[in-house]
């Protein structure tokens, strides 16, 4: 099998069902020779493990173990779905304080154990604030740490095919900026449906107002429809799409999915969130957005959101103010 890199790539929380999917997606796209498994869940880790070494993949080297020093050291590449998982009935939000504090001490533990790290992922909940406080406090560049917002834009192209009755393929340009939450901003100016502009079908007996209403909520509820369906939150999903996100960092095609990115160019400052990006070996490239007036104000309503979760956690003295945040990481 030929891969992208023998460079370590390394899978924070394997043991799950993110993780262990993501295991063998990554092996099954190539992606690199050398993977490392890290869970503190020691049985459940050597459980995966165990399985995928039976899989008889050749030119892979498969690693695990419940040390994270081990796990880190030499990786250049990580993947990070390691913090609680949403259940029923749960916002993403609702996981804030707890894997905020599962983020901010990977990023520690990245700065110490990994500082050359090229490039990192984070999935875990609220994606914006966790991805936000591993870049803080890793010291890695901006460029470096995206997280997992891709979700959300697929999500309305699948949505989109469904209404429209044709081949996803068929749907282009989807696009959600902004939060990865209850508060993101879908935009309909970007995308087009069979070649024709969204915005020329939306208010007509193609896509009644009430009908577009009803799919950005779908959109918007996502997560929560699959946990409904199957019992448990998304897993399949957010393992291809963040693998596609480092397969493009590795240096293999770009990755022009919105993803989540650190902004901090006057309008939004100090925060994480979609842009709209490209993603490749040098990192996450970001460009402003131009929506309509609507859409615009949707974005900024966004932004406060997660502006205002940030702003929760200096308040509760979780993270310092904002001032101080170049003593920790002079990349900011």
């Amino acid at each position: 099998m030929k891969f992208l890199t023998s460079e370590k790539l390394t899978i924070i929380g394997a043991a799950g069902m993110i993780g262990s999917n993501m295991a063998q997606s990554a092996i099954l796209m190539g992606l690199s020779s050398n993977i490392c498994l890290y869970d503190p869940y020691s049985k459940g880790l050597e459980g995966v493990a165990e399985e995928l070494l039976q899989c008889g993949f050749n030119g892979v080297n498969i690693s695990y173990t419940d040390n994270l020093e081990e796990a880190l050291k030499g990786s250049k590449y990580i993947v990070n779905s390691g913090g609680a998982a949403r259940k029923e009935g749960m916002t993403r939000e609702d996981l804030l304080k707890g894997n905020a504090e599962i983020a901010i001490q990977f990023g520690k533990d990245v700065k110490q154990y990994c500082p050359d790290a090229k490039h990192i992922v984070v999935i875990f909940n609220p994606a914006d604030i966790t991805g936000l406080l591993v870049l803080l406090y890793s010291g890695l560049k901006p460029s470096q740490v995206t997280t997992l917002a891709a979700l959300d834009s697929t999500r309305l192209r699948n949505e989109l095919s469904k209404h429209f009755g044709i081949v996803p393929d068929k749907v282009a340009n989807c696009r959600t900026y902004g939060g990865h939450g209850e508060q993101m901003a879908v935009f309909s100016s970007t995308a087009k449906i069979d070649g024709k502009p969204l915005n020329e079908l939306i208010g007509s007996s193609a896509l009644t107002l009430e009908q577009w209403e009803a799919l950005k909520q779908r959109v918007i509820q996502g997560g929560k429809t699959i946990i409904e369906l199957r019992g448990r939150s998304s897993f399949q999903s957010p393992s291809y799409l963040s693998l596609e996100m480092i397969r493009a960092a590795m240096g293999g095609e770009n990755f022009d999915w919105p993803v989540g990115t650190y902004i901090s160019d006057g309008e939004f400052s100090h925060i994480m969130m979609a842009m709209e990006t490209t993603l490749n070996k040098e990192g996450v490239h970001y460009k402003n957005i131009e929506g309509t007036k609507e859409e615009n104000n949707a974005l900024k309503q966004s932004y406060k959101h997660l502006c205002d979760l940030r702003d929760e956690l200096i308040n509760s003295g979780v993270i310092p103010p904002i001032s101080e945040w170049k003593k920790i990481n002079s990349n900011l």
